[in-house]
């Protein structure tokens, strides 16, 4: 073997070993880079493939100058780029059993249940993954709060979606469609009645008391002289308006009294007028007023004695009669 010959087959033998050293170096250092692809739960810049490919590359580049040769650091740069990005690209960071090129959603919660693309499902379509729904099958469009549950704005037990009854107060009994209880079906809830086990059909008054058959309308004014209303009637008026609606059946006569002063003949239109203006307040107001009977009295019925002002005041009056 000539001198030459020999040259040669040695600069050979140290390019073999030169990239047997680089490809191991390329490969280790490549996998070391790559390694936290297989941590559970992970999630960064080394779940994209080409990051991790870019990043093999710099390695092998890095690792082939140990050789001072051009090709070798450019096979190191090839070797680094195919390692890198395919172990990152076929990795399962988040544990999940979808690869991170197939993965949209890297870096799900450990035990959570997930499709192809490797996104948490959520089975119901209300906005909430499976893991977290602890009400599952909720109803197609109806709002519900972060545990996948229907929003109950009221706190009654009966959520949004079904509640007839919306803002019950707190601590009502409701039926299923959220509307509270009215045990004995006479129109007056039992938060509010204070007359329960009422007869059925009886008129009540808003107490869910039985109405009586002359029920005088208290505080119901008029001005001097006048069939005018007072604003301070009103109260009372609108819960006439109340019991009337309720009891839609009931025939009612609207009975107008006067205290004796003035004659009988006054006393008589000016009755009849306040009687009026109540049955058109009531009308005005949603009162059938086909179950109407306006009637005045003037000062024939008094109930005290017309002598003092008190009296009087007692005698000025306007009752419904039923």
């Amino acid at each position: 073997m000539s001198r030459s010959e020999g040259s040669e087959l040695t600069n050979w033998r140290m390019k073999a070993v030169a990239y047997y050293k680089l490809g191991i170096v390329s490969i280790v250092s490549t996998l070391l880079l790559s390694a936290c692809v297989s941590g559970p739960g992970k999630s960064g810049w080394y779940d994209q493939w080409g990051a991790c490919a870019a990043g093999g590359a710099a390695v092998g580049i890095a690792a082939g100058g140990i050789t001072d040769d051009f090709d070798a650091a450019m096979a190191g740069a090839g070797g680094g780029f195919i390692i890198g990005g395919a172990i990152c690209a076929l990795g399962d960071t988040d544990d999940d059993g979808v690869v991170n090129y197939k993965d949209d959603c890297r870096g799900t919660v450990a035990g959570g249940i997930v499709g192809a693309r490797g996104c948490e499902i959520d089975s119901d379509g209300d906005g909430v993954v499976d893991r977290l729904d602890e009400c599952p099958g909720t109803a197609q469009g109806v709002t519900v709060n972060d545990r996948g549950c229907e929003l109950d704005n009221d706190g009654d037990g009966v959520a949004n979606s079904r509640d007839r009854c919306p803002g019950t107060s707190a601590g009502v009994k409701v039926d299923s469609y959220g509307c509270q209880l009215d045990s004995d079906g006479d129109g007056v809830v039992d938060s509010m009645d204070q007359c329960p086990n009422t007869a059925k059909d009886t008129p009540v008054d808003d107490s869910g008391c039985e109405l009586p058959p002359e029920y005088k309308l208290e505080q119901v004014n008029f001005e001097f002289d006048s069939a005018k209303l007072t604003a301070g009637s009103l109260a009372t008026l609108n819960e006439a308006v109340n019991i009337l609606k309720r009891h839609s059946d009931v025939k009612v006569e609207i009975a107008g009294h006067t205290d004796s002063q003035g004659n009988d003949a006054y006393n008589q239109g000016l009755s009849e007028r306040r009687a009026q203006a109540v049955a058109d307040y009531l009308i005005a107001n949603g009162v059938n007023g086909n179950n109407l009977t306006v009637m005045g009295y003037g000062e024939s019925q008094a109930v005290a004695d017309n002598g003092s002002e008190e009296g009087r005041t007692s005698n000025r009056r306007v009752e419904l009669r039923h």
